[in-house]
């Protein structure tokens, strides 16, 4: 068995992972961000501790301990380089857990660990994947030839970051016209709100008022609805997702890419254009192409992901 640990900037999450990538017993608790880094890989142990009595296991029987953290990540010494969120610099987190357990330890970014978990658990054999999630921002991991692409210093496959509109939308990170700056939900909500202010008598702005509430299923419940302004707005945004995943497969041409984040819940409502679009907008048309669908592991990705990563480092 295997300890996998999702470090978020809200909350650490960890579960017992079975070798088949099945989750035995999960806990978590507050990151408190802010700390040394020391106190929270103290807290990351407690947890791990905490989740080991429950399920009556012995630190013997874990083989290996896996984390996902933010940031950029030294993967071969255990070190997280630069983390913005945590406030951390060149902090050695696999050297720390180890005061706590002697069991190997394996360090992925945390997007990285995501990635590698719904390839691990997607059920079909394929050697080239990419995982993109829409959610605060868009994040993503690359899987080559069956290993975590990390890039020469550990903050590879930043896809979000990819420029998708010259001289565009301001993105977070400092530049402009980011695909995170328009196929994020984070921008879905601003694209929402742009349109309201526009439409009034929209039923987007009719949800506004009843609930003083914006939020990335606003235009899609309005969109399917009827709601022409809506629909407006989410033809858009999906263009801009399904844009982004274009140049990916362009790119990449992996067998299989799959999205994930709280707005794929919306299901063929989101995917069945993006394909469309992909299959209108790909360099090669003619031949065998990019397979697209929906994550399924949800928010247990990243511990399932940290785990087997784990697992397979000791290969």
């Amino acid at each position: 068995m295997y300890l996998g640990i999702d470090l978020g900037g809200t909350n650490i999450a960890a579960g017992i992972v079975n070798k088949n990538g099945e989750i035995l017993k999960k806990l978590s608790c507050p990151t408190l961000p802010g700390r040394p880094f020391d106190e929270i890989i103290g807290d990351m142990a407690e947890l791990c501790s905490n989740l080991l009595s429950i399920s009556s296991i012995t630190e013997d029987e874990i083989k290996a301990i896996g984390i996902g953290s933010p940031g950029a990540i030294d993967n071969k010494n255990g070190v997280v380089l630069y983390a913005g969120n945590l406030n951390w610099t060149n902090a050695a987190i696999c050297d720390e857990l180890n005061k706590y357990y002697n069991i190997p330890i394996n360090l992925e970014n945390d997007a990285n660990a995501a990635a590698y978990g719904e390839y691990a658990m997607c059920g079909k054999k394929v050697k080239d994947f990419i995982f993109i999630t829409l959610g605060t921002g868009i994040g993503g991991g690359i899987i080559i030839d069956g290993k975590i692409y990390r890039g020469f210093n550990g903050a590879g496959a930043e896809v979000g970051h990819s420029t998708l509109v010259f001289n565009g939308e301001k993105c977070t990170c400092g530049r402009k016209g980011c695909w995170e700056a328009y196929g994020s939900v984070t921008a879905l909500i601003r694209q929402t709100s742009r349109s309201i202010m526009l439409n009034q008598d929209s039923l987007m702005a009719k949800s506004y008022k009843e609930t003083g509430e914006i939020n990335g299923k606003t235009a899609f419940d309005a969109a399917k609805a009827g709601d022409i302004s809506a629909q407006t707005v989410v033809k858009q945004y999906i263009e801009y997702v399904a844009d982004g995943i274009c140049s990916l497969v362009n790119i990449f041409e992996p067998e299989l890419l799959l999205i994930g984040g709280g707005i794929s819940k919306e299901g063929g409502y989101l995917l069945n254009p993006i394909k469309e679009y992909c299959e209108k907008n790909y360099f090669c048309k003619n031949i065998r192409q990019t397979e697209i669908g929906i994550a399924v592991l949800g928010n247990d990705a990243g511990i399932i992901g940290a785990a087997l990563s784990a697992r397979d480092s000791l290969k």
